[in-house]
């Protein structure tokens, strides 16, 4: 794989991305996941939300992939890998992208509310930070808002 490639190769790392998503069914976690993916085209980190089950408030998809990735090369620096998520990430998420010297990162669903890469802050792109990430947000878009979606339906009817 090259450093530089098109959006339809994304497709088969947000697929394995979603799969991580699916295992957030069989507890109360928003359904997100994440897979890292290195320069040759493997992946080498995988995550999917487990706050609810880890009583964790860090244990977001993004950064148990991160931590996963990281173990595997040996280093703290990802240098030539590219982060695939279901959901725009967070600012804490943001962060730990932009320390781990992520150089890309494809995401699914723009998330309004708390998006930190484009919706409510742009923390990957900040010409003052010292490390920028070329980012790919929205692609199949409307597969990551349908899950998420679901799952709020879901969980609202459980409460009634």
């Amino acid at each position: 794989m090259s450093d530089h490639f098109s959006v339809d190769e994304f497709g088969p790392w947000l697929e394995l991305a979603f799969e991580q998503a699916g295992h957030c069914a069989a507890s109360a976690d928003v359904p997100v996941g994440a897979v890292v993916v290195d320069r040759d085209g493997q992946v080498i980190g995988r995550g999917y939300n487990r706050r609810e089950v880890l009583g964790d408030p860090t244990a977001h998809a993004e950064i148990l992939a991160l931590q996963e990735a990281s173990q595997a090369v040996g280093s703290w620096r990802l240098d030539g890998c590219t982060l695939v998520v279901t959901l725009e990430p967070c600012v804490m998420c943001a962060g730990a992208i932009s320390l781990a010297r992520i150089p890309r990162l494809v995401f699914s669903a723009w998330e309004p509310k708390t998006g930190a890469v484009g919706s409510l802050y742009d923390v990957l792109r900040d010409g003052v930070l010292n490390h920028q990430v070329e980012v790919y947000g929205g692609i199949q878009e409307e597969r990551g808002k349908r899950l998420l979606r679901d799952f709020f339906a879901q969980h609202r009817d459980r409460s009634n």
